[in-house]
């Protein structure tokens, strides 16, 4: 993991947040990916699970496309779900749906982890880490990196929710 920038304000004790994006219709693949399976269940409720593992609270998930079938992907998981009625707009409609949820929330955290449904080998380790090296290091954003590349699973800190709520289109 690298870690591109210094947060000047320290974390609150307020807590980390965590978004799940599922929205997506997955019309590449001709079927809700969300959906299919992996260890005896579905990469969507394998996310959910593996975040609800993790220290981050609370866990949204954000569903668009194919709704109802998904939702049923979660009973009985403690989740709060988000519809992003806008999601065929790409992924900020739905970081923008899910931080406006989160934000709305009692507890008012101090960062947010966004990951996506479709990555099974993240663990909830991973998450954690994120979010111990925003609060040891004080980090604003935290990124996996991949092959030179960051990515998600990311953590931001508050001082990047103005950011991520004016995102467009497919940035993420």
């Amino acid at each position: 993991m690298r870690q591109p920038t210094k947060n000047l304000n320290p974390p609150s004790p307020a807590g980390t947040a965590l978004i799940i994006l599922a929205a997506g219709a997955s019309t590449r693949l001709g079927q809700p990916k969300q959906v299919l399976p992996f260890r005896g269940r579905s990469l969507l409720r394998h996310a959910a699970e593996t975040a609800l593992a993790s220290v981050c609270r609370p866990v949204v998930v954000v569903l668009g496309a194919g709704v109802e079938q998904l939702r049923s992907e979660l009973i009985a998981l403690p989740v709060t779900v988000t519809l992003n009625p806008a999601w065929a707009e790409g992924m900020a409609s739905s970081i923008r749906a899910g931080l406006g949820t989160v934000t709305s929330e009692a507890h008012e955290p101090d960062s947010v982890v966004i990951m996506l449904c479709d990555q099974p080998l993240i663990t909830a380790a991973t998450l954690d880490q994120l979010v111990k090296v925003h609060r040891t290091e004080n980090r604003g954003i935290v990124a996996c990196e991949y092959v030179e590349t960051l990515g998600v699973p990311a953590l931001f800190s508050r001082k990047y929710f103005p950011e991520l709520a004016g995102l467009a289109g497919d940035q993420g």
